[in-house]
């Protein structure tokens, strides 16, 4: 697969993973500085890694969710947290018995502000319902 055709994939997966809104506020952001990462960041994760077929896009998902914990990338955990909610069909409960299990496996603290910034997320996605 060509670059172009590995873009236009990889564009179509964020879009469906992040959510139209998400992307085009990323869109806007781009500059000359950040615009080669932004490339390689949509054709390689969005459109090689998350199309692969091993996985489906839940367990995706939950894979990119407890590493954001483990790595304490807050700011990534919150965008991927919120489009799990919004677009990927996640429940409150989904989100909970993820930072359960990295209580365990990435620890207290890290599942502690997990549990923080996703009240925060759940808190902001319930605001804009109303």
């Amino acid at each position: 697969m060509d670059d172009k055709t590995h873009f236009e994939n990889g564009m179509k997966k964020r879009r469906k993973v992040l959510g139209d809104a998400w992307v085009e506020r990323s869109i806007q952001r781009k500059t000359d500085f950040n615009a080669d990462f932004l490339d390689l960041l949509t054709r390689y994760c969005w459109g090689d890694v998350w199309l692969r077929p091993h996985f489906d896009e839940r367990t995706r998902r939950i894979i990119v969710i407890a590493t954001m914990v483990a790595s304490s990338r807050w700011e990534e955990f919150r965008i991927h947290v919120r489009a799990a909610l919004t677009q990927g069909g996640f429940s409150k409960e989904d989100i909970k018995e993820i930072l359960l299990q990295q209580a365990i496996y990435s620890g207290i603290p890290a599942a502690n502000t997990a549990f923080n910034e996703a009240a925060q997320v759940l808190a902001e996605i319930d605001k804009a319902k109303a």
